[in-house]
């Protein structure tokens, strides 16, 4: 999968190949990442890409065509029919599954804006989405940009040593995930579960289950409201709220 970036700092972008499971995913032919700067196709001698805005106000907006020049070398780059996202605050909350539908894609293009943001002709022309990756404001684009080309470069085939990492992740069956443990057995008093020590799978996955379930009720429980527990999961999920129910757990819920 190719990732191409408009942003006028490559040099952050870059960053996202230099370590871990994505540099090395680059380095096995499985990810490629381009950026494309929109001061490349500035035509003045200050190479400006921002204007004031009209109607006044504080701060500065991206300009209309060193934008679009910079789009159009960024698609050329990618195969066909490859989405143009732009990061922004006024767009669709970026979730796992939109995580699992842009990793479909052919190709991506991420758009980072800075200042007061692009004119909003670009979102208009160019852009198939717009995306936010939380309700807080940065300073650019780059940031959201690389959260959301990491997420998806997971689900890529092959980038993860093992496949079934990304299956157990938070949010894929739209809960949290359980805990996880490992040597020493005792650290400061606190055990290792002993249903993780007995060896007996069954009773392991439950348990895994009942706590993803539990936590999930605990701390995010307006991710459980969205979902249609079955049978077991009901039964589950009553039992550790019969366990847990006015406990003072550091992720209670909050009222």
């Amino acid at each position: 999968m190719r990732i191409e970036f408009v942003t006028l700092f490559p040099d952050q972008v870059a960053l996202l190949t230099g370590f871990g499971i994505l540099g090395r995913a680059v380095d096995r032919g499985l990810l490629e990442f381009g950026t494309v700067n929109p001061r490349e196709f500035s035509t003045d001698p200050h190479r400006t890409v921002d204007d004031r805005p009209y109607g006044g106000g504080p701060g500065m907006v991206m300009k209309v065509e060193p934008l679009r020049a910079a789009i159009a070398t960024a698609r050329r780059q990618l195969p066909a029919d490859s989405p143009c996202v732009v990061l922004s605050p006024q767009g669709r909350p970026l979730t796992q599954e939109l995580v699992r539908q842009l990793a479909r894609e052919p190709g991506l293009l991420l758009v980072a804006g800075r200042y007061e943001g692009l004119d909003e002709r670009v979102i208009a022309l160019e852009s198939d989405f717009e995306v936010s990756i939380g309700d807080y404001v940065l300073s650019g684009g780059e940031l959201p940009a690389m959260v959301l080309a990491d997420a998806v470069a997971r689900r890529v085939t092959g980038v993860l040593g093992d496949a079934d990492s990304a299956l157990q992740d938070s949010f894929e069956e739209g809960l949290l995930d359980y805990p996880h443990y490992t040597r020493p057995e005792v650290v400061d008093e606190l055990a290792v579960p002993p249903v993780l020590l007995s060896g007996d799978h069954a009773a392991i996955r439950r348990w895994r289950r009942q706590q993803a379930l539990g936590r999930t009720w605990l701390r995010r429980p307006d991710l459980l409201a969205r979902l249609s527990l079955d049978k077991e999961d009901t039964e589950l999920l009553g039992e550790f709220i019969a366990a847990n129910e006015g406990s003072d757990d550091s992720g209670k819920r909050q009222e």
